[in-house]
């Protein structure tokens, strides 16, 4: 813990970091704050309340430090055990009640299965054949929250912090970890990430390999047709505003593509 008692910026921020640590990891359904501190000091109730409600609600330091502090202390054991097999992008979502925690809002939550009144928080996670860490957490602001000054201000929310939809936020967690030299592995997601086009390309143009979930719906080019570049504008007309398609070729639902593949096409991977 050591570690991360530098990235939190001062050695008497040690017993409160350690003291909301150990809350965490102890039995009890509720984590906030006054439960916490009732059962780490039931004869201190009020002086552990504010104690780890300063070191939490007003930090002179970054969660990104902390996680990086982490990650340096707990990654070179984990290799020791084996290689990384695959970075893991996810979301989480923690149920709240009110309207007034940042970033809640009705949204899917995949702690219950269905859209409720949550806030949800994406993540890159490295993982062995054996553990897995996560190395980067970012919660997600929905556009109703970016577009309201009236809460932005009330719960302090910087102004440069604008929206940005959840594969965006996880292309920024792969850039930063390969800026930081982690070893490479194969990115994998599920659905709600391999939808999206932008995030698959992105991953590729990053040099990474990518396995991710997508919808059947999905428009998919068949092998050997892609897209050709849209005609130059020679200042006649309008430019062209689409693709032009490949001959008499268009995208298909990847369901179509994967059923008129032969049975030789399949693989099963582990």
């Amino acid at each position: 813990m050591s570690a991360n008692f530098v990235a939190a910026g001062h050695l008497d921020r040690t017993v409160p970091l350690t003291s909301y640590c150990t809350g965490l990891l102890l039995p009890g359904e509720r984590k906030s704050v006054e439960p916490m501190a009732a059962r780490l000091c039931p004869d201190k109730v009020r002086q552990t309340h504010q104690s780890l409600h300063h070191v939490v609600a007003h930090p002179p330091w970054r969660d990104e430090d902390i996680l990086e502090a982490v990650r340096q202390y707990v990654l070179p054991a984990m290799r020791k055990q084996g290689p990384i097999e695959a970075w893991i992008i996810d979301d989480t979502g923690l149920v709240k009640r009110g309207t007034h925690s940042v970033g809640v809002t009705r949204q899917y939550c995949g702690q219950v299965g269905k859209q409720e009144n949550c806030r949800v928080a994406v993540s890159l996670s490295i993982r062995t054949a054996e553990v897995s860490l996560p190395i980067a957490w970012r919660l997600y602001l929905p556009e109703v929250w970016t577009q309201d000054k009236r809460r932005r201000k009330a719960t302090g929310i910087p102004p440069e912090i604008s929206f940005q939809t959840k594969p965006k936020l996880a292309l920024q967690q792969i850039r930063t970890a390969l800026d930081r030299e982690i070893p490479a592995a194969p990115v994998l997601a599920d659905a709600a990430y391999g939808n999206d086009t932008g995030f698959r390309d992105g991953i590729t143009e990053l040099g990474l390999l990518y396995v991710v979930g997508i919808q059947s719906s999905v428009s998919v080019w068949k092998p050997g047709q892609a897209p050709l570049p849209k005609r130059k504008w020679r200042g006649i007309g309008r430019p062209a505003k689409r693709l032009r398609r490949h001959g008499k070729h268009a995208p298909v639902a990847v369901r179509e593509l994967a059923m008129s593949l032969p049975s030789s096409a399949w693989k099963t991977v582990r």
